[in-house]
């Protein structure tokens, strides 16, 4: 009788290791379960046969010709794959977003087809290009060939693969539902990248906007108030201080009198600011300072906040009704929502469940969501539907970021017109007031 391997977590949350025989890894499965533990990854000893899928990878399927038809030309296609491992080409960048979510998605199509798990990565990563994602399955194929089980190959590598994908994965292995986890996974993610895409592109506008008042009105200062500056020296007159302030700054943009122009320091200005600020955020002051900021400015604070609920929402639900156990998921959860503020609000959330209590009372008390998202979840956790909740919330925080987005650029639009419109009328007020002074000193002495 076979001999499986286990991690497992207790009822309290805790790790477990151990080894267990049994006839089947469903079997080996129930006995653990029936220890009062939550297996998170079971597979057999070392010594089975190479080239299988790590025990609990695959659920059992009906045969298909698909995989009577790869079956023949395995040898071959094996051969092909070992030729092409001579080692990982030299990549750069991380994996894309689109790339893995279609990776994803397929790899489901073939196990949901009944084609052997091996065979699957091994067709994948040979179509894709090159790039990262070809790297990197690359080996995960040589780990799983190896035995090694899908969700600890795909772990090794968390810049392609987070830890919510491979607990994800990790989970449909061991509930035997690795192409329905597949499914949900892609299509969190699909919905995630719309998310962002949204957001992104509702930005472009004001950032075009900012970008071409900012080079008007540096050509005006650089090449048409020096002209007026010239016409007003001929006349030997005394400048208004509107003017002279105005004619100043021309003069440092231009660079009159000084060693590096202005506008250099004008142009470099965003990205040394930006520079600056990613630096600050990898400290956690900075980071709590910011994502407080973030949530208390006003109009770009609701933003912030539907869109952080909305991810953190969707992951949860995600985790948990993919079998993942809730204080893992909660983990996962508060990693991957970007905001310091809520990390803080989820680690009570942990440790209340943890010590037997509820999700939505800590959560209440953080006071980082509306009462209608924490009445959803205390409802959720009285019926046991608390996936479905949370993917109910999700979806609906998703509309509201949409609104809220329409809402941000009706108000931006108007605002960067008014903007631009005082910039330009302050310089076009300074330069007729010398001409208006003229005017009126001409008048005066022509009546004299």
């Amino acid at each position: 009788m076979p001999t499986y391997q286990y991690e497992a977590l207790d009822a309290t949350g805790k790790p477990q290791r151990g080894a267990i025989d049994a006839g089947s890894s469903e079997e080996a499965i129930q006995q653990i379960r029936g220890l009062g533990h939550f297996p998170t990854s079971v597979r057999e000893q070392k010594g089975k046969e190479k080239g299988s899928a790590p025990a609990g990878g695959d659920k059992p399927k009906k045969k298909s010709f698909f995989s009577l038809d790869f079956g023949k030309k395995k040898s071959e296609d094996d051969s092909e794959t070992k030729k092409k491992k001579k080692g990982p080409s030299l990549s750069l960048g991380g994996v894309k977003k689109k790339n893995l979510t279609l990776f994803t998605r397929q790899l489901s199509t073939l196990q949901d087809a009944g084609l052997p798990l091996l065979r699957s990565l091994q067709i994948l990563e040979q179509q894709q290009k090159g790039g990262k994602l070809k790297d990197v399955l690359g080996l995960v194929v040589e780990d799983v060939e190896s035995g090694t089980a899908l969700s600890e190959a795909m772990a090794k590598h968390p810049k392609a693969f987070d830890r919510l994908y491979s607990k994800m994965v990790n989970a449909g292995e061991i509930g035997g539902v690795l192409d329905v986890i597949l499914q949900r996974l892609a299509n969190f993610m699909e919905k995630a990248e719309r998310l962002k895409r949204r957001i992104k592109g509702a930005m472009i506008y004001p950032i075009v906007v900012v970008l071409i008042a900012v080079t008007i009105v540096s050509g005006i200062m650089i090449f048409v108030i020096p002209k007026f500056e010239e016409i007003f020296n001929d006349f030997n007159t005394e400048l208004p201080a509107l003017t002279q302030t105005l004619i100043n700054m021309s003069n440092w943009m231009a660079g009159k009198g000084e060693d590096i122009p202005g506008f250099i320091y004008v142009v470099a200005a965003p990205f040394v600011l930006f520079f600056i600020f990613k630096i600050f955020r990898r400290t956690n002051i900075g980071r709590a300072t910011t994502d407080w900021l973030l949530l208390h400015i006003p109009v770009i604070a609701g933003l912030v906040e539907k869109t952080t609920v909305a991810r953190f929402t969707r992951t949860l639900g995600t985790l948990v009704s993919a079998g993942v156990p809730i204080l893992e998921a909660i983990k996962i959860t508060r990693d991957t929502c970007g905001n310091y503020v809520f990390e803080k609000a989820l680690t009570s959330v942990h440790d209340s469940i943890r010590e037997g209590e509820t999700f939505a009372e800590p959560l209440r008390e953080a006071k980082v969501v509306d009462s209608l998202v924490v009445n959803m979840i205390d409802v959720g956790e009285e019926t046991g539907d608390m996936d479905v909740m949370l993917m109910k919330i999700a979806d609906n925080y998703d509309e509201e970021v949409d609104v809220a987005v329409q809402s941000l650029l009706s108000l931006l639009e108007p605002l960067l017109v008014v903007c631009l419109g005082g910039a330009v009328g302050v310089i076009v007020i300074a330069l007729f007031l010398p001409l208006v002074k003229l005017i009126t000193n001409v008048s005066d002495t022509a009546n004299s």
